[in-house]
């Protein structure tokens, strides 16, 4: 199940597309759908997680917690809109291209891919640019 929760006044357009392609996405990495919740929410909100949770005093796109049990994903992905918003200005592309990276970046995450060393990096935008051809939002 994929659940997509706003804590601010964003509302994911497409919604079912985006289940969709979610479930899409773990299947073609060999995983389950388990319980996923996708929360969006302001700067602020998701300062609180990291600083509370995480123990770090900065601002972020995505904070991911993973429940996962073997190969059945679960877990909370907490989004921050204002921060994909200015990101997607600073890389020059859209809102909705940005946002599509974040989720699946946070997918990617339950899947087992880690992004802290140069390498794992590199891997991870291969990936986020492989599972984002797989979006279709239909007409």
């Amino acid at each position: 199940m994929i659940n997509f929760y706003s804590e601010n006044v964003f509302e994911l357009e497409h919604s079912s597309q985006f289940e969709t392609w979610i479930k899409e996405v773990i299947a073609s990495e060999g995983k389950k759908v388990g319980e996923i919740s996708f929360i969006f929410c302001d700067d602020e909100y998701l300062l609180e997680i990291n600083q509370q949770y995480l123990d770090h005093d900065t601002y972020t796109d995505i904070i991911s917690f993973d429940n996962s049990v073997g190969n059945i994903l679960n877990g909370d992905i907490f989004i921050s809109t204002e921060r994909v918003a200015e990101n997607a200005s600073e890389y020059g592309v859209t809102f909705e291209e940005e946002i599509k990276r974040v989720i699946v970046h946070g997918v990617l995450h339950f899947c087992g891919y880690k992004d802290k060393s140069k390498e794992e990096a590199q891997l991870m935008r291969t990936k986020e640019e492989e599972k984002m051809k797989m979006f279709h939002v239909e007409q």
